[in-house]
């Protein structure tokens, strides 16, 4: 595939196997792609909090030491939007199942192929697009506002300020498709994918409404989240 911008994205490869790790990164590395990788879920977090998000995670599914992967991703996509291609030598087709309806973009079983590793990353790169910041500890937006989805904590003028684990993904949602109508039914689905009875309207607003409390509460602050009557919300940080 020509012209695709392989050097800006970056992407964390987690598995317990040092043979997968070692032919993941190298595929990746040779391809162009940033790649951090992890050898357990827990330095997977570790990872994310003190170097920032990736674009994108590949995930092992049986990790039998620690949590497994089905875990870290729960963990994960309760702060953030982040896609995953879960790996996985898993032969039952009701955790394939589980995983892609929770929490994947897509599967790979293995041993890795080379080329197939390289289709489907690209594949779910295209389909999600690059985050519209630059990936690090802190998110920095603008001079007021700099975000750190790992910790759940946004900097508002100086003043640090928790967010809850929802309102950093729908945060994360938004900040992803900067400058464009996110909607309403696209943001339901992302933030509780497996909960549809407990995913409205109401809720969203009810989540948008805090995080705008708490991101844009000074007086002559930026207004960063804008309601586009029925049809969803947009980040515009260079809208006041």
């Amino acid at each position: 595939m020509n012209e695709f911008p392989a050097e800006s994205f970056r992407i964390l490869v987690v598995d317990d196997s040092q043979s997968i790790l070692e032919i993941v990164r190298s595929t990746l590395d040779h391809y162009g792609f940033q790649v951090m990788t992890a050898e357990s879920g827990e330095r997977a977090l570790e990872i994310l909090e003190n170097e920032g998000l990736p674009h994108l995670a590949l995930v092992d599914i049986n990790m039998p030491m620690g949590m497994d992967g089905l875990e870290l991703c729960d963990r994960i996509l309760q702060f953030c939007d982040l896609p995953i291609i879960m790996l996985t030598a898993v032969e039952e087709t009701s955790t394939i199942v589980e995983a892609i309806d929770r929490y994947a973009e897509d599967y790979m079983n293995k041993p890795v192929k080379s080329g197939e590793l390289l289709a489907r990353v690209r594949r779910v790169l295209r389909s999600i697009g690059n985050f519209a910041y630059p990936l690090a500890q802190f998110v920095q937006v603008d001079d007021n506002l700099s975000v750190n989805f790992a910790k759940q904590t946004a900097v508002v003028q100086g003043e640090e300020v928790g967010l809850t684990p929802t309102e950093a993904k729908l945060l994360y949602i938004l900040m992803r498709q900067k400058g464009k109508v996110v909607s309403t039914d696209f943001m339901l689905r992302r933030l509780w994918p497996a909960d549809s009875d407990f995913a409205d309207e109401d809720r969203l607003r009810v989540y948008v409404h805090r995080l705008r409390s708490k991101i844009e509460r000074k007086k002559g602050g930026t207004r960063y989240v804008v309601s586009k009557r029925r049809k969803g919300y947009s980040f515009l940080p260079d809208k006041t």
